[in-house]
C-alpha cells in the first residue's frame, strides 16, 4: 500500500498542484486529501473489477495490445514521411 500512497502523492504533486490558490500553510492539508481521495479511488476501482488470470494477460498482451502498439508505432513514423513530399498549401 506505501507504493500505491507514493504514487498517488507524486500523482497529485505533478498534476493536480495541491498548493493552488491557498495559503502556504495549507498545502499539506490540500496534499493530504487529494493523497487520500486519489487512494481511495484506486483501491474502490481494484477492489471492483477482478483480477486477470496470468494466461488470460498473457493472451491479452499478445493478440490485442502488441499488434494494436506496432500498427501506432508504423502509422507515427510513416506519415511524416508521406506527408513531407506535398505542397504546401
Amino acid at each position: 500500500y506505501a507504493n500505491i500512497m507514493m504514487m498517488n502523492t507524486l500523482t497529485c504533486v505533478l498534476f493536480l498542484n495541491p498548493g493552488g490558490l491557498l495559503p502556504p500553510d495549507m498545502f499539506t492539508m490540500s496534499l493530504m486529501l487529494k493523497t487520500t481521495t486519489f487512494t481511495m479511488l484506486f483501491l474502490w476501482t481494484r477492489a471492483s473489477y477482478p483480477r486477470f488470470r496470468y494466461d488470460q494477460l498473457m493472451h491479452l498482451l499478445w493478440k490485442n495490445f502488441l499488434p494494436l502498439t506496432l500498427a501506432l508505432f508504423l502509422w507515427h513514423t510513416t506519415l511524416p514521411m508521406t506527408l513531407s513530399g506535398l505542397p504546401p498549401q
